[in-house]
């Protein structure tokens, strides 16, 4: 499933890029952020503590519920994303836990 956030610069497709890792303390999603145009992509990586899940939702849940953060503080999390690619040739791990809680 696609979602469509929307940022200063566009809109932009929001997915899953890679399947969901899943292990007893945390998920971890690989998402990818494609402007509409065809322009850019972008992608990052959230892993998501699993005390602040309920049960064990599906993916489609977790990205509909980083949706309203992904928008809301699009061009910080795009900046990061880009230097680590760029920088250090890896993905960004945004980290959700009881200490940064983000949308959860």
């Amino acid at each position: 499933m696609a979602i469509t956030i929307r940022t200063g610069r566009g809109p932009y497709e929001l997915k899953l890029a890679a399947p969901t890792e899943r292990s007893s303390d945390a998920v971890v999603l690989t998402i990818a952020l494609d402007r509409s145009d065809g322009i850019e992509r972008v992608a990052l990586r959230c892993r998501l503590a699993r005390d602040l899940l309920d049960a064990d939702p599906s993916d489609d849940a977790l990205v509909a519920c980083l949706k309203p953060w992904l928008e809301r503080e699009f061009e910080m999390t795009r900046e990061t994303a880009l230097k680590t690619i760029r920088s250090e040739r890896r993905l960004h791990e945004f980290q959700f836990d009881a200490s940064s809680r983000g949308p959860f």
